[in-house]
């Protein structure tokens, strides 16, 4: 009976094993099937991302890279991507949305990671002018998501509501891109230039996947 009771027992130890064991092996089996569904969850909205792009005919218009972004500088008007040089990638390149929004331009590049400015950084200026009409000025970032619509002649007609594209003059973007809507105007009876406010067509919240054109 000391032998039965004996053997009960180690039996029971190994049973004990063996399950804990098995569920190890189930723990590990289900993390997988979690990190697999995530990785089908992020190809799922990449491919959504691309056919936007697509079907704006994006691909038509420039040579495309896509890249995720991977830190966010709210306070510094500047964001990272995971694409650099060994992407391709070089400084002076723009990067947009798949609704063709201008979110500014690379900075900086390192092997894998590039550095963008946004449109609103305060080292951003370029080109722009108004939708459908015949109106040019320089849009400055001002920081803290701000950008202004400076160098407008007194006597242009722009009121709150335009929309404001680039501009190919400055040759740093390609033209057409959206860049934002007005907002409030200044204008003074002694200056030659008005200003107007600009806000950004983008929303940095809900940045995750951005084109960069490489050739336009």
């Amino acid at each position: 009976q000391i032998g039965d009771s004996a053997s009960d027992f180690f039996e029971g130890v190994s049973a004990m094993r063996n399950l804990k064991k098995e569920n190890e092996e189930l723990k590990l089996q289900v993390q997988a099937l979690l990190s697999e569904n995530s990785s089908l969850a992020e190809l799922k909205k990449e491919n959504e991302f691309l056919r936007d792009a697509l079907n704006l005919g994006l691909e038509k218009e420039f040579q495309l890279k896509t890249a995720q972004v991977i830190a966010k500088d709210i306070f510094k008007d500047t964001i990272l991507i995971n694409m650099g040089s060994e992407g391709g990638l070089v400084i002076g390149l723009p990067v947009i949305t798949e609704q063709k929004t201008l979110v500014g331009r690379i900075v900086g590049v390192s092997r894998n990671f590039s550095k963008i400015d946004l449109i609103s950084n305060k080292e951003s200026s370029f080109d722009a002018k108004i939708r459908d009409q015949e109106i040019y000025g320089i849009i400055q970032g001002k920081g803290n998501s701000q950008a202004l619509f400076e160098l407008v002649p007194r006597e242009k007609e722009i009121k709150k509501g335009d929309i404001v594209l680039t501009a190919a003059l400055g040759g740093i973007f390609p033209a057409g891109l959206l860049v934002g809507e007005i907002k409030e105007v200044k204008k003074s009876d002694v200056d030659p230039f008005q200003t107007a406010q600009i806000q950004p067509a983008f929303d940095l919240k809900e940045f995750k996947n951005l084109f960069i054109i490489t050739k336009f």
